[in-house]
């Protein structure tokens, strides 16, 4: 009868394994190999040392990697250690242990195969709980041991090999070294700007853009560098001002009004004298040096990327957030392209939907969603009505709505829809004829207050999600004390949410997701026009161990194993798989409950024998340690 159970427990373990393979993309096959290099080495691979056949639970080739996953249904035998805390070789524990036999796999094929490089996994436990530890193994039968995985999702033919150059090699790749160019491009011009024009920070993006604009007519014939010699009677800023103008009738900016509004913004490139004048140190006037640069470093040197506007929109990007020109004073804080990327999985966006952002700002989420959605087909009508008719913006300031228009332009048009209008002052009813399906949201931050309730974060929640169809998905991120209800008034608009729509999860972010602002943010999901019955079950999930880190004078970075908690944080996010109360509670919810991971996590891990024989011994050595210092008195019975 145990044994029966060891064996059904065994084969979930493979099953789950297999479910996770397939999700990555990852063909390995179970007990054997094709490939008769690797299976002629496998028939003397047993594990017991006697030369005869042995075969590890999963085995391939991925690019010119030997992938092999050795399974153990138990954790508890996920790895065996010498006193010398290696990884121990000994028979018993090749056969007993995940890692070990994984281990033992790799060194066989690195000795009887001709392959070099070999990537084995020891995973022990289910789905909920579980761990999967990778070790590189070269031809040598050298191995390192790598740090822990959620998902197979790093080793299959489009991630494995970056992997091995940054995690295995600790190199930098190719797509590593353009960012850092473009961080060093974005932060000389921001000193330029500063330097050669003393220009105030909010209208730094706005010439960039304007520049920008003006180099696309290049193209047209319509521009010219050259033609930027410092004339007085007609300058440098009234060339590319009509450069501008030029570009947003080519874009087919419309209507009048809103292309005028555009334009006014601009005037700050014709009308600053400081930057149309000659300058003596650079022998020609800001604004041509300006240009140049752009040009050089940005229309021409489009390293290791085959996009221009890929490079052009990183650049950008880059710029906006180190400008400092995002507003922050006002509350807004540009939203970090991983996060508006992560708002198009959680969502499941689609090539139908139709997306509002009411507070759009640069334009960041409806760039996301114009990229992911016409990723989702290759019809030519369909991708030209999601541009046309399916990416809806609203933005107050009329610098931001500018930098907005101006980007949408920059990554491939969508800018049709966008408006310059105050968000808390548009009927929702007549926002939900526009038919948005998804509503994508990052609203002003610590504006509100008891004088001026309007500006809570949470407020602005309950408008959008009054904005948007029924049935309709609604995605925010906001400072995590937005989702507690500190104030009546934001508790009686939390109860009212409740009433009238659903919420369906709440998301823990990394504290520095907003890296240099000091906001500790989560994200919030929710579907329009429902009401949230009272056994709904909503997850509250802590991913604040993202893969991101901050990194001296780089700032917020991107590491590898972003992309394998990205996945984990989708798969439980989808019900793909079970998780640890750790990262996961599931749960029904009241209205006055803080809507967050950590108020209504639990600590569901049965404890280990080593657990407890670890607290017996602590508590022994405590008493101990208080009897020789003469306090026997403590352990007295008090009676």
């Amino acid at each position: 009868m145990v044994k029966s159970k060891r064996m059904k427990k065994e084969i979930l373990t493979d099953l789950w394994v297999y479910e996770l393979l397939k999700e990555a993309n990852t063909e390995l096959s179970p007990q054997g190999s094709e490939i008769k290099d690797i299976d002629d080495a496998l028939k003397s691979a047993s594990k017991s040392g006697t030369g005869k056949v042995g075969f590890p639970e999963y085995i391939g080739v991925v690019n010119d990697f030997v992938l092999v996953v050795e399974n153990k249904a138990d954790i508890s035998f996920h790895i065996k250690r010498t006193a010398n805390e290696v990884i121990c070789n000994e028979t018993a524990s090749v056969k007993n242990y995940a890692v070990n036999g994984a281990l033992f796999y790799g060194k066989h094929l690195a000795e009887n195969t001709n392959y070099k490089k070999f990537i084995v996994f020891g995973v022990s436990g289910n789905q909920k709980r579980h761990k999967i530890t990778p070790v590189f193994i070269d031809e040598r039968g050298s191995y390192k041991e790598l740090e822990d995985v959620e998902t197979f999702t790093l080793f299959n033919k489009k991630n494995i090999d970056e992997y091995y150059t940054k995690i295995v090699l600790k190199e930098q790749t190719h797509e590593d070294k353009t960012t850092e160019e473009i961080l060093k491009d974005a932060q000389k011009l921001h000193n330029d700007l500063r330097n050669y024009g003393s220009i105030q920070d909010k209208d730094k993006p706005l010439i960039i853009s304007g520049i920008l604009l003006a180099l696309r007519e290049m193209e047209h014939k319509g521009f010219s560098i050259d033609a930027l010699i410092g004339d007085q009677t007609n300058t440098d800023g009234e060339k590319i001002y009509e450069a501008i103008e030029k570009n947003l009738k080519r874009s087919d900016v419309s209507p009048q009004v809103k292309k005028d509004k555009i334009l006014s913004q601009f005037l700050v490139i014709k009308n600053t004298t400081v930057i149309n004048e000659i300058n003596g140190f650079l022998n020609k006037t800001p604004l041509r040096h300006f240009t140049e640069f752009l040009y050089e470093n940005i229309y021409k040197n489009i390293k290791y990327i085959n996009s221009a506007e890929d490079y052009i929109g990183r650049f950008y990007g880059e710029f906006m957030s180190y400008s400092g020109g995002d507003g922050q004073s006002l509350g807004i804080i540009l939203t970090p392209k991983h996060i508006t990327e992560l708002f198009c999985d959680l969502v499941n966006l689609k090539s139908t939907d139709s997306v509002l952002d009411p507070c759009c700002g640069t334009a960041g989420f409806l760039i996301a969603a114009m990229h992911g959605m016409l990723q989702k087909t290759n019809n030519p009508e369909v991708q030209k009505n999601i541009r046309k008719n399916q990416l809806h913006g609203l933005e107050l300031q009329p610098y931001m709505f500018t930098i907005a228009t101006t980007n949408m332009i920059l990554r491939g048009d969508g800018k049709s829809n966008l408006e310059q209008e105050d968000f808390l002052k548009y009927n929702p009813s007549k926002l939900q004829e526009k038919g948005c399906t998804v509503g994508m949201m990052n609203p002003p931050y610590s504006m509100g207050s008891k004088d001026n309730s309007s500006f809570y974060e949470i407020n602005f929640t309950e408008h959008l999600l009054n904005s948007i169809v029924k049935g309709g998905q609604v995605a925010i991120i906001v400072p995590q004390s937005s989702m507690t209800g500190k104030t009546k008034i934001e508790q009686a608009i939390k109860d009212n949410i409740l009433k009238y729509h659903t919420l369906n999860g709440v998301i823990t972010l990394n504290k520095n997701s907003f890296y240099g602002v000091g906001t500790n943010p989560c994200i919030a999901v929710f579907t329009a026009g429902e009401p949230h019955y009272k056994n709904k079950i909503v997850k509250f999930i802590n991913f604040e161990n993202d893969g991101f880190e901050v990194q001296k004078h780089c700032g917020l970075i991107e590491t590898l194993e972003a992309k394998d908690k990205k996945q984990h944080l989708l798969d439980v996010w989808f019900d793909r798989i079970e998780s640890e109360t750790k990262f996961c509670v599931k749960t029904t919810i009241e209205s006055d409950d803080e809507w967050l991971h950590s108020f209504y996590y639990f600590n569901d891990e049965i404890p280990k024998d080593e657990d407890f024989e670890k607290s017996i011994t602590d508590y022994l050595t405590f008493e101990f340690n208080m009897i020789m210092q003469g306090k026997q008195s403590l352990f007295n019975d008090k009676k």
